[in-house]
């Protein structure tokens, strides 16, 4: 393997049912489980509205301002299928030159004064649309149904750009071999609070624990009085 992308699609390979992310959200009592085989199809899904519904091409730059969130996993890794470059943000400053913003509710203002093609996310439980999708935003969970669930993309070149942290960029290889290095035990339940807008928060709540045939399991809003309850539940081996 020498991309990302690669990772997901030997665990499809693998065993498609088997859970690959869990999520919750203690402030609303959320909780989503992904299979593999789920989770590929919102991956397809999202790389194709990408490049057929927004016209995204190799090397464009995809901003995310998202949070922690099994969404902003799928929208990393669809952005990597197409070819594009993943600039992870959270709560951080968007940057002028995205060709593509990808916003959730609170960031959607901020989004939309860019000169980008907006995609805005409820991040609902239920996948329910924005309750207020200003003019000229894609609203997610209403266009992203009518895509199918299998993308057909070019060959991965793995010394592509796909991810760009504060200036920092790396190819898929490179973010590949960093994942690899972390040595995450076979097998792992990685439980993290933080968001993927970090390198440490990408390869050790992320793609570390794929390297390993391993899941994660995503909190946020964490409440900390439940979470031994949580790691025990959950059978997590650790925790970011």
């Amino acid at each position: 393997m020498s991309h990302p992308v690669e990772l997901l699609r030997g665990a499809l390979a693998a065993d498609p049912s088997r859970p690959l992310v869990t999520f919750y959200d203690d402030a609303t009592g959320e909780r989503v489980e992904l299979s593999v085989k789920t989770f590929d199809n919102w991956v397809a899904k999202t790389a194709n509205l990408l490049v057929d519904g927004l016209g995204a091409v190799p090397s464009g730059r995809v901003a995310l301002a998202l949070p922690g969130h099994w969404q902003t996993a799928v929208w990393l890794f669809a952005c990597w299928s197409a070819g594009l470059t993943a600039v992870p943000v959270g709560d951080g400053a968007i940057p002028g030159d995205a060709d593509i913003v990808a916003a959730g509710p609170a960031r959607l203002s901020e989004a939309a004064d860019t000169d980008a093609e907006v995609v805005g996310l409820s991040l609902h439980a239920l996948g329910a649309p924005l309750a207020d999708c200003p003019p000229g935003v894609t609203d997610y969970a209403v266009e992203v149904r009518a895509y199918g669930d299998r993308f057909s993309g070019g060959v991965l070149d793995p010394d592509a750009p796909v991810v760009e942290f504060a200036g920092r960029v790396l190819t898929g290889a490179e973010l590949l071999a960093e994942a690899r290095a972390l040595g995450t035990p076979e097998g792992a339940r990685v439980l993290t609070t933080v968001g993927f807008d970090t390198p440490e928060g990408l390869l050790r709540g992320l793609l570390g624990p794929l390297t390993a045939d391993g899941s994660v399991i995503i909190c946020q809003n964490l409440d900390e009085t439940g979470l031994e309850r949580r790691i025990s539940v959950e059978h997590v081996t650790s925790v970011i």
